[in-house]
């Protein structure tokens, strides 16, 4: 009897021990995410600071946190026009990235922005946004309702893409949209619709290219399109940045 107390007294004492070292192991995760989003966080007003200050804005920005488009990827997209300055940049869904693009194109003095926008409210917010800002004549919100689209067999709800001009040459390309509540891959079509239309040395610039579903999508564009190399940027939410004839 003394040895199966004994044995069950050393059961407690191991299995408290246990849940101790459990315990500890929890704080730990939770102190390490803790400092990451404490990092990731300075991170990205670090970049919302750039972002006022190389364009020089009157006004604020729309939030760019939640479904919104991350500071640090808004700073890249601002870096890379303000030093390419291309004639044409067309956007996949439209935002703070809108402004952001079109203020670009309002310091270089020249070039323009095209917004594919399947939503009717948010074009509309978006036009009112360009207007506060006095950039409404360098980007345009086009109303682009998603339209069923047959590729690889599949249907897919893409962007109503005759809204674009049919000799359009695009130079810079965003990819952030539609939702990925559309369906699974949504962006996939912006490849087939969109990567034909690039002009040489065109860049496109991915958002959200941490997430599986456009890993697998930039999978399925490398091997469509071994013209475009690829890269990523360390930003937020993931960049994937794909250069023509690179």
């Amino acid at each position: 009897m003394s040895l199966m107390l004994d044995a069950l007294i050393l059961l407690l004492v191991l299995y408290s021990l246990f849940k101790l070292r459990r315990a500890h192991l929890l704080l730990y995760d939770m102190r390490d995410q803790s400092r990451q989003d404490n990092v990731q966080m300075f991170r990205q007003l670090e970049a919302l600071q750039g972002l006022y200050a190389e364009l020089d804005l009157g006004a604020s920005l729309p939030a760019t946190r939640d479904w919104a488009a991350s500071p640090d990827f808004l700073l890249a997209l601002t870096r890379h026009a303000r030093a390419k300055q291309p004639s044409l940049v067309v956007e996949c869904s439209s935002g703070a990235s809108t402004l952001v693009l079109a203020r670009c194109m309002q310091l270089n003095g020249a070039g323009k922005v095209l917004s594919l926008e399947h939503d009717p409210h948010y074009a509309a917010q978006t036009r009112a946004q360009l207007r506060q800002h006095g950039l409404q004549d360098w980007a345009q919100v086009l109303d682009a309702p998603l339209k069923p689209l047959m590729l690889t067999g599949e249907s897919w709800p893409w962007y109503d893409s005759s809204a674009l001009p049919p000799d359009a040459s695009i130079d810079m390309l965003v990819i952030d949209g539609p939702p990925q509540a559309t369906r699974e891959m949504a962006r996939y079509p912006a490849g087939p619709m969109l990567f034909e239309r690039l002009a040489p040395c065109a860049y496109v610039f991915v958002d959200d290219a941490n997430r599986i579903d456009e890993l697998e999508i930039l999978r399925r564009w490398k091997q469509a399109y071994p013209a475009l190399h690829q890269s990523t940027l360390a930003c937020e939410k993931g960049c994937a940045v794909l250069i023509n004839g690179g």
